[in-house]
């Protein structure tokens, strides 16, 4: 070490890069790097909402960008929000209703029979049914949209989100919570919550369900 002229450089054999980040710490580094492309894309996607019809293909151009920005790789332009928009329509829409349309059929079905369960013990059984349905497409569906991005095919995809959401329930439920919770209840603190809803409203809990799933899909390819 006394023959070294700078103290402050490391020595051989000494990695040069600082670990990567995780956590908490991880996040609000996205966050903070991110933040002016976050609204931008938040903007974007309220105004693809517009038209109604098609919700479906600006939540799937929304994911995309925002799955870029969790993995540090160019998302967030109009360009790429854009190409996302318009590029594959039919995969943005089956995505939308494989996971849409077992969610509302199941949590419609679980609260019907939840009604005549008291007076008729038979009906817990369809009432477990439509739970278990609704439960394991609600821990699969932060998986689904990631596992889709990396091109793998529908029935694929739909399987593998599907396993990892039984076999991996703790980086979905944080997922589900902070994603589908916080856009919750914005929406219905609305219009208390116009601004929030208009600047990150919907594009902060997409990045905090897509930063939750990120080492599982990694883990498992769906990087």
């Amino acid at each position: 070490m006394f023959f070294r002229s700078n103290f402050e450089e490391p020595g051989p054999g000494t990695d040069q890069e600082p670990p990567e980040k995780t956590g908490p710490s991880r996040f609000f580094e996205i966050l903070q790097a991110e933040c002016g492309r976050l609204i931008k894309v938040n903007l974007l996607f309220l105004l693809g909402c517009l038209p109604v019809v098609t919700i479906p293909l600006s939540l799937w151009a929304m994911n995309q960008a925002v799955r870029g920005m969790v993995l540090d790789q160019p998302a967030g332009s109009f360009a790429h929000f854009r190409s996302a928009f318009c590029q594959r329509p039919g995969r943005s829409y089956a995505a939308f209703f494989l996971v849409a349309a077992p969610l509302a059929l199941s949590g419609y079905g679980a609260l019907f029979y939840l009604r005549y369960a008291a007076a008729n013990l038979l009906a817990f059984l369809p009432f477990m049914l439509c739970s278990t349905v609704f439960l394991a497409t609600l821990l699969a569906s932060p998986y689904f949209y990631g596992i889709l991005s990396s091109g793998a095919a529908l029935p694929a995809a739909a399987r593998l989100s599907l396993a990892l959401g039984v076999a991996r329930p703790l980086r979905a439920v944080l997922a589900v919570l902070f994603g589908y919770g916080l856009a919750a209840a914005a929406v219905l603190a609305f219009p208390l919550s116009l601004i929030y809803l208009l600047l990150i409203g919907f594009s902060l809990p997409c990045l905090l369900a897509n930063f939750f799933v990120r080492t599982v899909l990694r883990q498992y390819g769906g990087s």
